[in-house]
């Protein structure tokens, strides 16, 4: 068990972490969350020792192994299989001494030790967790030094989980990883033989990866029981309840002190009043809760341009004379919102590239509307922005001709109130860097938003904010993330990129989910023999067609309820931005007539929402319907 009693961290005089407890089971795998800045990594690192508490223990059991996310990429000449391997130092140095060793008692001690640590599979397990995070057989025989420093991190993260210490501790371990390796890392985690502590923003991964999670709030830690939706339905229970008894709290404070102030100077009743002055002195306040400010993102709407935006028939795209993606043919309408789905190195940011009109065609024909402005955030451009300029600045650079109260406006849209606004680049969080990049991405109303991985560095309230700005857009969407929440919260086609092709998808998330995972297993489990296969390869087809079928009957149903859901989202976001107009008070006493027509449209709008609900609720339970049959009639 990790038990963590009366801690208490200081950094100057802020108290970080505050006389707080929590004990963890072996065996338990925990998500840790909490706003950005409120100690999840540093909590991580006293575990580890690295830091000291100011007060209190930790004491994790003496037989634990910890191991936690490196914040160094592996580098050298050695293969990926080798360097991962490499980073159980007990089972290299244990392999380097039974080659040289001697003694009879050593060598039987050695392989004995061997044995313990399964060493005759080490390079097969090496092998299946590079392969689950993007490595095919033949990039895992390349040099550490032949790949970038996200691919290297990859390779840290294969070496911490090959390892198999006791005790994990992962630190956004996706951060460098694409969709499909996450899916895997899902999976993984869920199998771990031992304690997991996982900090991640990513609402799906805690969701099929823990089944606790420890809040970080105010320096106080709080566990909860199952993953983070049914925590966020706990916490807000609680805090519920909590409201309830702070209100029955004063007023009987209220009650109490207006019966002292009342009778302490009369001697009949001096008994009572003093009786009731020790009560409130013993009475224990409840605090009031304050949730810090939430983040909204608003991205400017567009004028609509004749479709398509952009057309594409028969594009073959590469660098160098090199093909990477060939025979393209896709068009882009004013309502896509499409993600791209397959791993990284398969042509999904080239193809982004080609769209953004950084990459030309070698061959096909490729067409866009001449008005077309296109919005492109990509992972690297954060490291473009000037760490010496403020947002105003910047957004001053490339807008030379708009004013500075029309673009301190526009950083308002992202969060970037007076102060922010004019904060040193360099002095910004990393969630702050992207929200400055939505800002200066959007600043000329682009028509298509094409977003590669926007959710890194972006908390749970931010990801939810992005969300709800790409379905509250009025233009197309091209969105690359290893995010699966925000991918289905926005979208509503998938091309699949890989083997030099973009081809549509038909199925869901959950479709290309089992996909990989089908794959991945039959990496893991290696060829059966052909009798084996050929005896079960009837069924087995027959019955992956029939789940065809079923899934086919339920798509249209999907999408309906999927157009329904973006319907909802569209109406609720008309009504909160015509709400925002309505609440600003120079509107009142000047333009009756004005007022009046505003009026009316929110009336019409929250009429339009009403039956928009109803329609989704009504598609939900046919859904919900249909869905049972189908799994009544699979079993």
């Amino acid at each position: 068990m990790l038990n963590i009693s009366n801690l208490t961290y200081r950094i100057g005089a802020r108290v970080l972490l505050d006389s707080t407890d929590v004990s963890i089971n072996a065996g338990h795998r925990v998500g840790l969350v909490g706003r950005n800045g409120t100690g999840k990594t540093t909590l991580l690192r006293l575990i580890t020792g690295e830091l000291s508490p100011s007060e209190g223990t930790i004491d994790v059991p003496r037989r634990w192994r910890i191991g936690i996310t490196s914040q160094e990429a592996p580098h050298g000449p050695k293969n990926l299989v080798d360097t991962v391997m490499a980073a159980d130092r007990e089972l290299v140095a244990l392999i380097a001494e039974a080659e040289t060793a001697t003694d009879p008692e050593r060598i039987g001690a050695i392989h004995m030790r061997l044995a313990d640590k399964d060493a005759h599979t080490a390079n097969a397990r090496a092998a299946v967790i590079l392969a689950g995070l993007g490595f095919d057989e033949g990039a895992q025989q390349k040099p550490c030094d032949d790949y970038s420093g996200g691919w290297r991190m990859r390779v840290a993260l294969a070496g911490l989980l090959f390892t198999q210490p006791e005790l994990l501790l992962l630190d956004e371990p996706t951060n460098h990883l694409d969709l499909e390796a996450t899916i895997w890392l899902e999976d993984y985690l869920k199998n771990y033989p031992g304690t997991i502590l996982l900090v991640s923003h990513d609402r799906d991964l805690l969701n099929r990866s823990v089944d606790e999670i420890l809040h970080l709030e105010n320096g106080k830690m709080t566990l909860y029981k199952g993953g983070y939706d049914r925590f966020e339905e706990t916490r807000s229970m609680r805090l519920e309840q909590n409201e309830k008894q702070r209100t029955k709290q004063n007023a009987k404070r209220a009650e109490m002190e207006a019966f002292i102030a009342r009778f302490r100077a009369k001697a009949t009743k001096a008994k009572q009043a003093q009786s009731r002055i020790k009560m409130l002195e013993k009475m224990k306040p409840i605090a009031e809760h304050h949730e810090e400010g939430s983040i909204s993102l608003m991205f400017p709407e567009p004028e609509q341009l004749s479709p398509p935006l952009v057309n594409m028939e028969r594009v073959a795209i590469g660098y160098d004379g090199r093909a990477v993606l060939s025979n393209l043919s896709m068009r882009l309408d004013n309502d896509d919102r499409i993600a791209l789905l397959g791993a990284n190195g398969n042509g999904k940011s080239t193809l982004m590239k080609l769209l953004a009109g950084r990459l030309e065609t070698m061959s096909g024909e490729f067409s866009k509307s001449g008005k077309l402005r296109i919005g492109y955030f990509a992972q690297h451009q954060s490291e473009e922005l000037d760490m010496n300029a403020t947002p105003v600045l910047e957004m001053q650079r490339r807008r030379p001709q708009d004013s500075e109260t029309a673009l301190r406006s526009h950083l308002g849209r992202f969060g970037f109130g007076q102060q922010k606004a004019v904060t040193k680049i360099s002095s910004l969080s990393g969630g702050e860097k992207a929200r400055l990049l939505f800002a200066l991405m959007t600043i000329s109303k682009p028509h298509i938003l094409l977003l590669d991985e926007p959710t890194n560095h972006l908390d749970m309230d931010s990801r939810q904010a992005l969300a709800e700005a790409i379905n509250a857009f009025e233009g197309a969407v091209v969105l690359i993330s290893h995010d699966p929440h925000v991918i289905e919260l926005t979208v509503d086609r998938f091309l699949l990129v890989e083997n030099g092709r973009a081809q549509n998808y038909d199925g869901d998330l959950d479709d290309y989910r089992e996909h990989l995972l089908g794959n991945s297993a039959n990496r893991r489990q290696g060829r059966r023999d052909d009798g084996d296969r050929s005896r079960g390869e009837g069924g087995k087809k027959d019955d992956r067609k029939r789940a065809a079928e079923r899934r086919n009957a339920l798509g249209p149903l999907k999408k309906r309820l999927q157009q329904a859901e973006k319907a909802v989202a569209g109406f609720e976001a008309e009504r909160a931005k015509l709400r925002q107009t309505m609440a600003d008070p120079k509107l009142y006493g000047k333009d009756v007539g004005k007022l009046l027509d505003l009026q009316k449209q929110l009336g019409q709008i929250e009429k339009n929402l009403a039956n928009a609900e109803n329609d989704w609720l009504n598609l939900q339970q046919e859904f919900e319907k249909a869905e049972a049959e189908s799994v009544e009639a699979a079993q």
